[in-house]
């Protein structure tokens, strides 16, 4: 169990030492949600989905914090939390970690392969060649540096993407192009839509998975730095509501630049990378291409990162507790990324063609995953901390409300053959 010695005052310089928690989590977040997901909805859809990307932030806000909020209050991680509410619990996250951990490497190595495909293709590697050449790269770095690389250059990725991001929208604003004369209005409110919207909101802004695993990453944190609970959840905050932001910003580039051309967005994820470069490019002007395809790359490779990472964290302290290891290591986190990296890379190689397939299941997996998690993390907080906010309570509970309403209606939907 991960010890921690709460210090009793928060102050403006512990908040920025306890920092790096919160930015991993948005830098896991950007890649699939918001570069290709927030993006595509506002290609596809103009303003029309920005209300229910907005929603889907605030509601799952409270059970993200949870996460932080768990590990700092009581010492222990979210796993172990689970561990205590019963094996069964465990078990179902274990697996379904698992899982996830194996398809979103390859599908956000994939996507970021494509980029750099994209801006080198004098190289004259393919994409499956780049994703082996980035997976091992990233797999080095973290076996090598560890934490505390991660921590650091998430830092770096975060602040370059907010920057480069903000500024791609300013310049759209001022010189986003006219409607195409034949252009007509797509509407999202159709059952057709369903599966896309659905896939939208599981990873926003990301899988409810990555609370877990930034319980792990805070406790890790607390190694090397001490911190308080109000000093996690600054933390929590700047990371969570930086990205929710974020999102809105791809909404915004997708609804200004793509949706008035009325070209039809690529549902391949690959294929979208070179298209959303493309079309940017075109509108903006060809030195636009750099900017853009920057800030691509800066979404991908620091979802990637921070994807193998934190799932192999996960899985190492899941897989701990229901053998009843009494200590974790290196060696086995070690071994844990080393098996991500390599089944990532497999999956790359031999199911390349299906995997914006295999990435949309696991984004719709993990939004009708989502309410039963959001539920099990309400109740380990609820339980250990019994003077919560009235406002975070109610929220919760909306956030319950909305969840387990909107997966309850989508397998309805399925069951009826309306859905997609």
């Amino acid at each position: 169990m991960s010890q921690v010695t709460l210090s009793n005052q928060s102050t403006w310089a512990s908040k920025l030492k306890a920092m790096g928690p919160g930015i991993l989590m948005a830098s896991a977040a950007v890649g699939g949600s918001h570069i290709v997901s927030s993006t595509q909805a506002g290609g596809s859809y103009g303003w029309s989905l920005l209300l229910l990307v907005i929603l889907a932030n605030v509601f799952k806000y409270p059970f993200f914090r949870f996460g932080a909020e768990y590990t700092a209050d009581t010492g222990k991680t979210l796993v172990e939390g689970y561990a205590e509410k019963g094996k069964l619990y465990l078990w179902i996250f274990f697996i379904l970690n698992v899982f996830s951990a194996m398809v979103n490497t390859a599908g956000v190595a994939i996507l970021c392969s494509a980029i750099i495909a994209s801006a080198f293709p004098m190289i004259g590697l393919s994409i499956t060649q780049w994703s082996l050449i980035l997976v091992a790269v990233i797999w080095a770095m973290l076996l090598f540096g560890g934490y505390k690389l991660l921590d650091g250059m998430a830092k770096w990725i975060m602040s370059a993407l907010t920057i480069a991001t903000v500024l791609a929208v300013i310049i759209a604003a001022i010189k986003h192009p006219e409607y195409s004369s034949d252009f007509v209005e797509k509407t999202p409110w159709q059952m057709a839509a369903l599966p896309f919207i659905v896939s939208l909101l599981g990873w926003m802004p990301a899988p409810i998975e990555i609370s877990a695993i930034n319980s792990l990453w805070s406790a890790e944190k607390k190694k090397t730095v001490n911190f308080n609970t109000a000093d996690a959840l600054f933390d929590f905050n700047v990371g969570y509501i930086g990205t929710a932001i974020l999102a809105v910003f791809f909404v915004a580039l997708g609804a200004l630049i793509q949706y008035p051309t009325g070209q039809a967005v690529e549902a391949a994820s690959a294929k979208y990378i070179s298209q959303f470069v493309g079309m940017y490019a075109s509108v903006l002007g060809e030195w636009s291409r750099y900017l853009i395809t920057f800030i691509a790359f800066l979404c991908i490779f620091g979802t990637v990162i921070t994807v193998i990472d934190g799932y192999s964290r996960v899985n190492q302290e899941s897989l701990r507790l229901l053998i009843r290891q009494k200590e974790d290591t290196r060696k086995s986190l070690n071994i844990w990324m080393t098996i991500t990296a390599i089944i990532g890379i497999v999956i790359i190689k031999f199911f390349a063609g299906q995997v914006s397939t295999m990435l949309r299941f696991a984004m719709i997996g993990s939004f009708l995953t989502t309410p039963f998690f959001a539920l099990l993390n309400y109740v380990l907080v609820t339980r250990e901390n019994k003077n919560l906010p009235s406002w975070l309570k109610l929220l919760a509970i909306a956030g319950l409300i909305f969840l387990f309403g909107f997966a309850i209606f989508f397998i309805y939907a399925l069951a009826i053959g309306k859905a997609g």
